[in-house]
């Protein structure tokens, strides 16, 4: 006797070998309250529509409370006249602005 492992695509129940399958992660959707796993086959990946040009935003409030924001781009530039000069200027998740160098002489 022997144990066959296979697997059934969460999308439309086809069952295949793991190889045939990709592991999707749905991180944000109105009725779920935390990211959710899905095993869909690499030929239902082709399904899923980009919307191109999105801008990912992680906006944090005052009482540390984060959600995420996903927009067009062309909206995002408008927020300001020179968005590229902004991003350009804007300092790093690690904290630093740019052009600042380590050590209190400047000196690196």
């Amino acid at each position: 006797m022997a144990i066959v492992s296979m697997k059934k695509s969460d999308l439309n129940g086809q069952v295949g070998d793991e190889g045939d399958f990709v592991q999707v992660v749905v991180r944000q959707h109105p009725e779920i309250d935390q990211p959710k796993v899905l095993d869909v086959m690499t030929a239902e990946v082709d399904q899923f529509k980009e919307i191109g040009d999105l801008v990912m935003l992680e906006v944090t409030m005052p009482d540390k409370t984060k959600r995420d924001i996903a927009m067009r781009l062309t909206d995002f530039n408008k927020l300001a006249p020179n968005m590229s000069e902004v991003l350009k200027e804007a300092r790093g998740t690690r904290g630093r602005t740019p052009g600042t160098r380590m050590g209190s002489n400047g000196n690196g």
